[in-house]
């Protein structure tokens, strides 16, 4: 279970000077928050076993009475940075249009190439983002600012900062970029200088700690579920069929058993949280040879970061500085084959990689209202001068989380728990296999 975080306070540029331009939403009084008395738990219940009910609370999004930044004299960057996911042109554009539309902000550049875009000697030209020309960005899958993986020279992007006047920094990515945005913010400290960092957390694996989830994620599982329905359909359709999906998720499986549990087809879900075995008695092979001569067909969903012990481990890293993983799938789809052939029964392997599928269509309905609802929060936070923090969901209300307590560690499948044995009751497979 991810601990409880200690300290939730989130640094602030100085005192709001400036009314702000929201007085009124709608012909009604606008829901503003205070940041002492607007607070949302970390617990969702009391505790009853007599110890301590104090547990710490996170500051609750939302419009401030008072802003830090005078809108007539502000100016807005925005860069999206990482792989891509389902969400990020309606997070750009609901930024876009809560700054220019709500608080009357007109300068706002949208950087491109992620943040290889705010290293001038690059020579990516920053683009000027206005409503008209966001307004159709949430019908389409991607970025429309493009992206890129890897960090840069955080002087360097500073400088660009400066130098284009940039008084807030919108930061979309996951964690390597969140990483980078808690850079800049200490770079931008150094200096002495008024600028402010807020994150939006992207990630398709849903494993940035503290949070309900990311945005994209139901827009990823439902394609991902599309993927698995093809699965069973081609393992059904031959002779000791396996249809074998390979999914995305390279530290949490949460992917994996959505999809699972959506598609209620699944056999086997392999994720890094569960160890698992290929050979013995109780290992995987075994298993699905006794499922295949029980059902004449198998289907099995396993996350790119699952059974990474069982290949040569490798010391390549990618742009992010992330280990390079195996090919689980390909492994996989291998090591079966062999397993059958060795013992002359017929197999039949359908592999589906529908990773760049998943990552790259538009947001559902349902994420749509939840990156639009983020991008409020965000705009929000940084007008009232918040900085070092990211915007998101827990308990289903709208927080503000400090940097610092997300960029050391991910959210994971708690094997003990609720979504792991709701998975184990669907698929039917081994609690273990070893």
């Amino acid at each position: 279970m991810t601990p409880a975080p200690h300290d939730t306070s989130i640094p602030s540029l100085g005192a709001c000077r400036y009314p702000s331009p929201l007085h009124r939403i709608g012909g009604v009084e606008a829901p503003y928050k205070t940041d002492d008395t607007d607070r949302i738990l970390y617990h969702s219940h009391l505790l009853e076993d007599g110890r301590d009910c104090s547990v710490p609370s996170y500051e609750e999004a939302g419009p401030r009475e008072m802003v830090y930044f005078d809108p007539a004299r502000t100016t807005v960057g925005i860069v999206t940075c990482g792989g891509l996911c389902p969400g990020l042109n309606d997070i750009i554009r609901g930024l876009v249009n809560r700054l220019h539309l709500q608080y009357g902000v007109t300068r706002t550049y949208g950087f491109r190439y992620g943040y290889e875009g705010l290293v001038q000697r690059y020579g990516h030209t920053p683009l000027l983002l206005r409503p008209h020309s966001v307004e159709q960005a949430h019908h389409f899958g991607g970025t429309m600012l493009g992206s890129s993986r890897g960090m840069q020279d955080i002087g360097e992007m500073v400088d660009t900062l400066e130098e284009m006047s940039i008084d807030i920094l919108f930061v979309i990515g996951g964690d390597g970029t969140l990483r980078g945005a808690a850079a800049l913010v200490k770079e931008i400290e150094a200096r002495g200088l008024k600028k402010a960092v807020v994150g939006i957390p992207k990630t398709i694996d849903n494993d940035i700690r503290y949070l309900d989830k990311s945005f994209g994620f139901e827009t990823a599982f439902d394609a991902a579920v599309q993927a698995v329905k093809c699965a069973y359909v081609e393992a059904t359709g031959a002779v000791n069929g396996v249809g074998l999906v390979k999914l995305m998720g390279r530290d949490s499986g949460f992917i994996a058993c959505y999809a699972a549990l959506a598609g209620s087809n699944v056999d086997f879900v392999l994720i890094p949280e569960v160890p698992f075995e290929l050979e013995g008695e109780g290992g995987l092979l075994e298993c699905l040879r006794h499922r295949l001569m029980k059902r004449g067909s198998a289907v099995i969903v396993v996350a790119e970061g699952a059974g990474q012990h069982l290949m040569a481990a490798s010391d390549a890293t990618d742009a992010s500085g992330n280990q390079r993983y195996g090919d689980i799938g390909a492994f996989l789809k291998d090591r079966i084959n062999g397993f059958f052939k060795a013992r002359k029964n017929e197999v039949n392997i359908k592999y589906i990689d529908p990773s760049y599928i998943v990552r790259s269509v538009p947001a559902n309905a349902q994420d749509n209202v939840y990156c639009s609802r983020l991008a409020q929060s965000a705009v929000h936070a940084a007008m009232a001068g918040k900085t070092g923090m990211l915007v998101g969901r827990w308990h289903g209300s709208f927080i503000h989380l400090p940097l610092e307590l997300v960029i050391h560690g991910r959210r994971k499948v708690d094997p003990t728990q609720e979504l792991w044995h709701s998975v184990l009751e669907c698929t039917g497979q081994p609690v273990v296999m070893r």
